[in-house]
This record gives C-alpha cells, sequence and structure tokens, in this order.
C-alpha cells in the first residue's frame, strides 16, 4: 500500500493500482441521513429511501502511528470531523474501518477509482448480467420475481398481480463484494442495505444504508489467486457426498406414486443417485398451485412406509432426500410448540408471533438469533425429524422473507438482521448436520445466501426460473448465477432441470427439458424438478424421447465422476469454483472476457450449452493458447476463435483441451 498525499487530497495506491483518488472538489467519501420504507409481499420487497441529506467529505487530514495510516474526513477545513478510516494492511488484504463521529449519520457512499474498459464481477448470486459494469446492483436479498424483465408479458402479468415481476438486479443471493479486471477484490463488511453502482466511466460507487465497520481489499497478480483469498475469507464449502455423483438426483412429488415412476426413469437406463420428494412433508392446494404443508416430518398418508422405502432405496444405492424451511404452518403440529417456548420471531408492538401470509397460509417465522430456536431446530427437527428418519440431504428453501419490522431476541433491527438471515439459516443445517457426523455425507442445497454463507452451505441452486429459454428468467440465467457466485467462493452450483414457475400460460416444451438436462449434464451436480404446477408442465416420464434422452445426459454425468471428484478436492484446497469464467484460465485472451452463456467446468472442459428453442447448430469460443476438441465429432480446432459445431439434441456443444489428463475419459462420454 502507498498513500500519495497532495496539496488537494491523496491517492491511495494498492500494488500499483489507484484505488481512491481523494481531491477537495472531488472528494471520494459522502455521508448522510435517510429514512427508509421497507414493502414486504410475499418475499418480494420495495424499498424507497427519504434522502435528507448527502454530505461531501472534501477535507481529508492525514496522520501516521504504530497501526498504520487513519485519515479524517470533514465537510471543510476548520469544521468538525465526522468520519475517521484507519488503513490496516495485513499479509494479504487492506483493512478500511470506518468511524462515524456523529451517530446520527446512517448513509454511506464511497467512490473507487475505475477506469475506461474495466470489468467488474460479483454481487452475490447474479442472473441477469455477469459483467457488472455500465449498471447499479442493489444488494437486497429476496424473491427474484417472476420474468424478471419489466419489458415482457409476463413480468407485467406478475407485476400486476402482487408486484411479483422482479428485475435485472433481484436475487435470492446478493452479496456485497465484487472483482475488477485489475486483478483486485473488494467486500463490504456489513448487513445493511447496500448497493454497487458501475454506471460512471471514473469511478465506482457503494452506497451503505449505514456506516459500515470495514471495507476489504484484496489484490493478486492472478484472478484464481483472488477467488482462492476470497474463499479463504468467507470460509470454505464443505464437501459434496461422493454419492451424488453417481448420477442424477430425481425429483418427483407425487405421493406413493413417485416411487413407481422412478422405477420407469431407472429402467429407460438413467443413473439415479437419490430421490428427491419435496411433498415428503404432505401438501396444499393455492392459486399459485401445490404447495408444501409446512410441518417438517413425514406424511404417512401421502407416502405409506416412507422409513422402511428410504432403507429399501439406500440398500440400492439411491439416497432420499426431502424438504425444510425456516418457516411453521400455524395449523401445524410443531408451530404451537415453538410459540410455548417462546422460540418464534415477535412482534413489535405486542408479545406475540410476527405472522407472515405465504399466499393462502401463514407462518411464524423460528428466531434463530435465540441461541434456544437454533438447538431446538437442529435437534427436534432437522436431528430427529430428517436425518434421524433416514435422510440424506434436502432443500434448504427460503430465508429472504424476514420482514424488517419485527423484534428479534438479539436486539438487532430487522433492517440489519434481513440481509444475514441466509447465512444464518445455512449455519442452522450445517450444524444439525455436524451434531450428527454427518458433515460430507448429507448435502442440503439452498437458494439464499449472503456473505458468510460459503462457510455454512454445501451446495448451491439458482432458484425458481420460468420454465423457458426467457433472456431473464429462463435456461441462461442459471449460467450466469453459477459464474457470478462461483467467483465468491461457492464452489458448487446446479438447477432445477426444466426450470420451476409455470404461471400465465407458460409451460414447458420437450425442447426445454432436453437442453436443460444437457446442461445439467456439466455442473456438480444433475437434479429435476417437476415445478410448481406438474399436472400443466410435461415432466422427463411422460414423453419417452425425453426420457431417453434424460437417462443418457445422467449417465454422461456418472461418466464424469472422476473428473468431478478432482475438481471438488480442487475446491476443497484451493477455493476454485466447478464452473469458471473462460478468463480465469485464459487472462491473456482479451475475447474469454466478452460472453457468460458458455463456462470451463474445471480447466479442461469448455460447454456452450444450447440456450435458444429450435437450434441445431451453435456457435462458441474457444480461448487461445490452446488446441480444442470437439467432444462429438472429433474434430480438433485451434484457440482464439469462435467455431460453429452442429448441435442436435442429445449433443450439446462441448470441447476438451487435447493435452488433458482426463483425455481417455473424455472420448469415453461418446458411448454413454
Amino acid at each position: 500500500m502507498n498513500i500519495i498525499k497532495l496539496d488537494d487530497g491523496f491517492d491511495l495506491v494498492l500494488r500499483g493500482q489507484v484505488l481512491l483518488r481523494h481531491r477537495e472538489a472531488l472528494p471520494c467519501v459522502f455521508v448522510g441521513r435517510g429514512d427508509a420504507t421497507y414493502r414486504m409481499r410475499k418475499g418480494n420487497f420495495h424499498l424507497e429511501d427519504y434522502l435528507s441529506e448527502r454530505l461531501p467529505l472534501a477535507h481529508a487530514q492525514l496522520r501516521r502511528d504504530a497501526r498504520g495510516v487513519h485519515v479524517t474526513f470533514g465537510e471543510a477545513e476548520g469544521t468538525p470531523p465526522l468520519l475517521e478510516v484507519s488503513l490496516e494492511e495485513g499479509a494479504e488484504r487492506l483493512s478500511l474501518r470506518f468511524t462515524a463521529h456523529d451517530r446520527r449519520l446512517n448513509r454511506f457512499w464511497l467512490r473507487l477509482h475505475a477506469q475506461p474498459g474495466e470489468r467488474v464481477w460479483g454481487g452475490g448470486e447474479q442472473l441477469s448480467y455477469f459483467d457488472l459494469r455500465g449498471r447499479r446492483f442493489p444488494l437486497w436479498t429476496s424473491e427474484p420475481g417472476v420474468g424478471r424483465d419489466k419489458s415482457t408479458e409476463i413480468t407485467f402479468q406478475a407485476d400486476r398481480h402482487g408486484g411479483a415481476g422482479g428485475d435485472y438486479y433481484t436475487t435470492n443471493y446478493p452479496q456485497p463484494t465484487y472483482l475488477s479486471s485489475r486483478r483486485y477484490a473488494l467486500h463490504v463488511d456489513t448487513t445493511a442495505f447496500s448497493a454497487f453502482d458501475f454506471r460512471h466511466e471514473s469511478f465506482h460507487e457503494i452506497e451503505v444504508w449505514a456506516v459500515p465497520q470495514r471495507i476489504e481489499i484484496w489484490a493478486a497478480d492472478r484472478f484464481a489467486t483472488l477467488v482462492g483469498r476470497l474463499s479463504e475469507h468467507f470460509g470454505r464449502q464443505p464437501p459434496l457426498p461422493q454419492w451424488i455423483r453417481t448420477g442424477a438426483i430425481i425429483g418427483l412429488k407425487d405421493g406413493e406414486r413417485s416411487f413407481e415412476r422412478l422405477a420407469r426413469i431407472e429402467a429407460a437406463g438413467a443413473a439415479v443417485s437419490g430421490l428427491w420428494c419435496e411433498d415428503w412433508v404432505g401438501v396444499r392446494q393455492t392459486s399459485f398451485g401445490t404447495r408444501l404443508y409446512w410441518d417438517w416430518k413425514c406424511n404417512f398418508e401421502r407416502y405409506p412406509r416412507l422409513d422402511e422405502r428410504i432403507a429399501e432405496l439406500r440398500n440400492r444405492g439411491i439416497r432420499f432426500l426431502g424438504y425444510v424451511n425456516p418457516y411453521l404452518c400455524v395449523d401445524g403440529t410443531l408451530y404451537p410448540r415453538a410459540a410455548a417456548a417462546g422460540l418464534l420471531v415477535q412482534r413489535l408492538d405486542r408479545d406475540e408471533p410476527y405472522l407472515v401470509d405465504f399466499g393462502e397460509f401463514t407462518c411464524g417465522m423460528l428466531d434463530f438469533t435465540r441461541a434456544e430456536a437454533r438447538e431446538w431446530f437442529e435437534e427436534e427437527v432437522i436431528g430427529r425429524n430428517l436425518i434421524d428418519f433416514g435422510l440424506s440431504g434436502w432443500m434448504a428453501d427460503f430465508g429472504e422473507y424476514l420482514p424488517v419490522d419485527v423484534r428479534l431476541a438479539s436486539g438487532e433491527p430487522g433492517a440489519l438482521a434481513h440481509n444475514a438471515w441466509p447465512t444464518l439459516w445455512a449455519r442452522v443445517n450445517a450444524e444439525a448436520v455436524a451434531r450428527r457426523s454427518k458433515t460430507g455425507e448429507i448435502v442440503f442445497f439452498m437458494r439464499a445466501g449472503f456473505s458468510g454463507v460459503q462457510r455454512h452451505c454445501p451446495l448451491l441452486w439458482a432458484g425458481d426460473q420460468s420454465v423457458d429459454f426467457s433472456r431473464h428468467d429462463g435456461l441462461q440465467t442459471v449460467i450466469c448465477a453459477a459464474l457470478s457466485s462461483g467467483l465468491l467462493g461457492n464452489a458448487y452450483h446446479h438447477s432445477d432441470i426444466g426450470g420451476y414457475t409455470s404461471l400465465y400460460g407458460n409451460v414447458r416444451t420437450a425442447e426445454l427439458l432436453q437442453r436443460w438436462a444437457e446442461m445439467a449434464a456439466f455442473t456438480a451436480v444433475m437434479r429435476s424438478h417437476e415445478g410448481n404446477r406438474p399436472r400443466d408442465n410435461l415432466q422427463i416420464d411422460e414423453d419417452p424421447q425425453v426420457l431417453a434422452h434424460f437417462a443418457r445426459m445422467t449417465r454422461i454425468h456418472r461418466h464424469l465422476a472422476p473428473y468431478l471428484n478432482a475438481l471438488s478436492a480442487e475446491a476443497v484446497a484451493s477455493g476454485l469454483p466447478l464452473q469458471r469464467p473462460l478468463f480465469l484460465h485464459f487472462e491473456d485472451d482479451p475475447n474469454a472476457y466478452e460472453g457468460q452463456t458458455s463456462y470451463l467446468l474445471g480447466s479442461d472442459l469448455l460447454v456452450a450449452p444450447v440456450i435458444a428453442p429450435g437450434e441445431s447448430r451453435w456457435s462458441a469460443y474457444l480461448p487461445a493458447d490452446a488446441t480444442w476438441r470437439h467432444l462429438w465429432s472429433g474434430a480438433q480446432f485451434t484457440g482464439g476463435q469462435t467455431v460453429e459445431v452442429a448441435a442436435p439434441l442429445g449433443q450439446p456443444p462441448v470441447f476438451y483441451r487435447i493435452d488433458s489428463a482426463y483425455r481417455e475419459l473424455f472420448d469415453g462420454l461418446t458411448a454413454c
């Protein structure tokens, strides 16, 4: 680190890169006061801020002591100081610690020096844009919304019916962390609402609805080093179990019939690692579709002899997975027990549980800031009702819904607890698994997240995509989600094959199911889902051609197990994700920074899924400084060019490096 002091300001330089450029006429720090309004309906949030004051802190005074460099900021020379920044340089990162001298200040802006042509990535799990430059990204965990494109009919209808349409930035998993193409990474240590604004050519602006405790910055010569350091900082993910790579997890929610349908899928030649029945707890019918009964224990009416069935499946090498979330329906058996024990989030205005409308049924929320609530849920619910019952995994759903007008045992305001809630929910699941000494054997997967979720959650999934090829809510968004979250230390990612949300006449096609399965075969985990309206949408076992195609993709996924095992070991050792942007291994190729719809699986496989309907040929860019072989035709291509290949159903565009140690394994994929 180097501070260059000037007559009218200073420059902060890290490893030769100017990060902060402060001048009295162009200050880098602003503080202020605002009054926020938060409105929530079914996990969709509308936030407004009435800003009463924004003060540019033009005057900066530097001093040095044994602890480092300190900068005191005020509006002008001779005015009282309003903010102090302490710069602490460690072996691998620089910390900026902030102290506000006026407690009334609750808004903060910091401008980082930017360069023309600079790219930025991160922001959590972003679904629409991988490169964030040119746009503003509010960071608040929520439902992503249906459609996520204000110009489309489906988003218009979703907005019209409940304000559920979403936008390009809405996500279950935001995180105030980004990486720059200038080879540095920055993280804002806050749980308050924040926003990254990358629209200006000469600076990036960070906005926080609080004065953050600190901002941390890492710099390195290689992107892989940066990713590894972020992974160390947030915590390495627990390893995935070996059994998950023996095939696909089949998602069925058809009660007792699920076992008959699984048998038909197996008979078609599918490699199966698990049966996932989220309806193991029972169902209820709503206008949105079939919903689950949120009382976390087996519903033996819907699944007779389920404990015996689970044991039978396990003897055949197939695991059983279920579903759980951190809410308790008021008409269930667990809610009155938790309410009587004082384990639920309370209302602000009186001593009674805060109830949330989840769409024609209401629920209470476990107050996980209370140690007794965490212990009860970990032991009594997850421990006994899931793990001891025989489940090998589950979808740990939601985490985004904590309202801000709540009273928590910790005393923390809801506006500061909201973003942190997904990480706390992940911790509850991880500790429940650890209580039974099952870490690395049991897997749970989450869509919600925030800073630090990496340490607890072994597997992300991309949330509830529409059942289509749409630009902002369809198949291609899960690639962007994997790449953006992967750079922040989330090594393992997957999605619902075929999408989830079917509304306003939007239903799956056979082609969509097949193209989604082709992509999923080349990810960390392959899992199908019936969607929110199973009877309205085509399922993989309802069309012989779709089923045969799906079965073949599961065998391809199983065949890749040795390679995926090696990548998982690499993730444990280095934090590198399985799905990687091209530039992570080809930094010197400027074209490797373009696009967001293809990816490297490890360093040796390049996958360019077909993400549009009606296509039988597809183009892919192959990075320079490597020779690539097309998996299906055997054709070889020199890197540094865009090639077009045949891409009929069953032959997704996949290429491998001819010098790969796994060449023989990859060649064997054609025989699957």
